[in-house]
């Protein structure tokens, strides 16, 4: 049976799929009467600053009760945690509340891999073969690697420098610790491959300034990372909160679940025909990576808009639409300038479809209406792609057996 790219087969409970939030949670103080919610890192420091309070309120106990009082008073319930504005203590992971992120952390880890177990041979030899490729075929990896090679970096930084600073909940910034070391690994594998075929890393890695249809897909992104990436920017308003919650959209649903998906149907239309086959396994092993981070930034979306219904506004919907319809304009144009004409059967216009297809499902993935209703998947061959076993390279290259160990010297 098969199944959608992002439908990974996962011991995971969505918001959606989880029980209703606790009562406590669903009753809002007036804002007049809710303390400032500190940064994220501050539980601790929150903590310390009640403390004198708690310990002037019961001056009259004794030593010992005044001191379980206190301990009591610091102690994470699950009840009280929240995505963003928490309360709790950042550095507790336990209990959990997201029981969700933390299986798909799990899962993330099931699933590590490092790009020095792919044997690269072949696709030398085949770039290396004046007759082995043609000249629209290497135009297509060129240009998907000069997108990759900073794409990466993006979503990394926009994690690391902004998203992690603002959630609240321990278990879901462990799992984005672990997304931002897979962008790490995505990086190095696309650096691999161009070493490997010895490419002009110029010409690759400066594709983002000089190729526009490059370019364009960058610059739509980068106002959504420096907005959560300004130090004077914190969450706590309804303005700042969507702010937030606009930028994990654009990263979830349109980068890593629209952006990609051209590069990676392309490159892995070449592994099905039995070339540059190292890349291609590289290419699906990121595939499954990057699925598991829109499903569980899809997640993050849903379970902010639950304790913060206030922020999903009829004006708030009508904008994120707007970003999908130009989105999927972009990524259009990127195809149309990567297969000017056709190529290992495929062609532009059959992206035009995948693409709504593709945007319908983010869509309505996080509550929104399809944008382009009655569009269908003109790749159900894609849908195998995240059904890899690490224990087996679907290009049958080589078997690959890797143990985290096994690079360790113990002479």
């Amino acid at each position: 049976m098969l199944v959608w790219e992002d439908d990974v087969s996962l011991p995971s409970t969505t918001p959606a799929q989880a029980k209703p939030a606790e009562p406590a949670l669903a009753v809002q103080a007036p804002a007049s009467a809710q303390p400032s919610p500190p940064q994220a890192g501050s539980g601790l420091q929150a903590a310390a600053a009640a403390y004198p309070a708690t310990q002037a309120s019961s001056a009259s106990a004794p030593l010992a009760a005044r001191s379980a009082q206190s301990a009591d008073a610091r102690r994470v319930t699950a009840a009280d945690k929240r995505i963003i504005n928490g309360q709790t203590d950042v550095n507790q992971l336990v209990p959990f509340k997201y029981k969700w992120a933390w299986e798909k952390y799990l899962a993330t880890c099931a699933n590590h891999w490092m790009p020095q177990e792919v044997n690269m041979s072949r696709d030398i030899a085949l770039w290396k073969d004046p007759n082995g490729l043609t000249e629209d075929e290497r135009r297509v990896i060129k240009r998907n690697l000069g997108f990759f090679v900073t794409a990466d970096s993006l979503a990394a930084n926009n994690i690391t420098l902004g998203t992690y600073r603002h959630i609240t909940a321990p278990e879901c910034r462990q799992f984005l610790l672990r997304q931002a070391f897979e962008e790490a690994i995505h990086t190095h594998a696309y650096q691999y491959i161009v070493e490997s075929l010895g490419l002009d890393e110029g010409e690759i890695f400066n594709a983002y300034h000089e190729v526009s249809s490059i370019r364009e897909k960058d610059e739509f992104l980068i106002p959504f990372i420096d907005a959560i990436m300004d130090p004077n920017f914190k969450t706590g308003t309804p303005e700042a909160d969507q702010t937030l919650l606009r930028s994990i959209i654009v990263f979830a649903c349109l980068m890593e679940g629209l952006f990609f998906y051209v590069g990676f149907t392309q490159i892995l239309a070449l592994g099905r025909q039995n070339k540059m086959t190292g890349a291609a396994e590289q290419y699906q092993y990121i595939l499954r990576d990057e699925s598991m981070h829109c499903n569980f930034g899809i997640d993050l979306i849903n379970q902010l808009k639950l304790e913060n219904p206030h922020l999903w506004t009829a004006e708030f919907k009508d904008e994120i639409n707007g970003l999908f319809l130009k989105a999927v304009d972009l990524e259009y144009r990127y195809a149309e300038d990567t297969m000017p004409r056709g190529v290992l059967g495929l062609n532009a216009s059959m992206f035009k479809g995948y693409l709504r297809y593709i945007a319908n499902r983010r869509a309505t993935q996080i509550g929104l209406d399809p944008l382009f209703p009655n569009e269908e998947n003109p790749f159900p061959w894609m849908s195998e792609m995240i059904d890899l076993k690490k224990e087996r390279n679907f290009f049958e290259t080589r078997v690959i057996e890797y143990q985290s160990g096994g690079a360790l010297s113990w002479d």
